[in-house]
């Protein structure tokens, strides 16, 4: 009798998630994390060193149907690379960035589209929510290689591409039909 009820009542319990998953929506957008792991040279008979990292943490925006050059990135207007909160991006390194010193510490990211061409801007000015821009706390502006896709992306990409024999890469930003790229390299 009692193994009967408790049969009953997990089938009831089974039938009742349904109507849950139901009502359950994914949110606008995700967060991502990129980071790459860099290895300092390990002395013999020394412990291993600390890894020293470079990272970003980015709200993750979807186009779900937006064209997003003009719905969503508009040109002549700074654009929060992301969504939600503040594009963090944190280096335990000294950088060379498209060029451009940027030394270990946490930023936030920003992008400036316009018809002439995209600069990444690396802010010194960090916590804050993605629309709140301070263009007296950038340290430095980047010129950003753009290029059209072929086919759309769907989600915001950001990547950190390292190179298979140094400290450096490229960092990637894709999203609808348009792929940014510069290098980076520790300094």
């Amino acid at each position: 009798m009692l193994l009967r009820r408790a049969v009953a009542l997990s089938a009831l319990s089974i039938l009742a998630v349904p109507s849950l998953h139901a009502q359950l929506k994914a949110a606008p957008s995700t967060r991502a994390t990129v980071e790459v792991t860099l290895a300092p040279p390990r002395a013999q008979g020394q412990p291993a060193p600390t890894p020293l990292k470079v990272r970003i943490d980015y709200g993750q925006p979807h186009a779900r149907g937006r064209k997003i050059m003009h719905d969503v990135v508009k040109l002549d207007e700074v654009w929060r690379l992301g969504a939600n909160s503040a594009t963090e991006f944190s280096t335990d390194v000294d950088l060379v960035l498209g060029g451009a010193t940027v030394p270990k510490g946490k930023y936030t990211l920003f992008t400036l589209p316009t018809k002439a061409g995209w600069k990444l801007i690396v802010n010194k000015k960090t916590g804050e929510w993605g629309t709140e821009y301070d263009a007296a706390a950038d340290l430095v502006k980047v010129d950003l290689k753009a290029r059209t896709l072929a086919e759309p992306v769907e989600s915001l990409q950001i990547t950190l591409v390292p190179a298979a024999d140094a400290a450096k890469g490229v960092l990637t930003i894709a999203w609808g039909t348009v792929m940014l790229s510069t290098d980076w390299a520790a300094k």
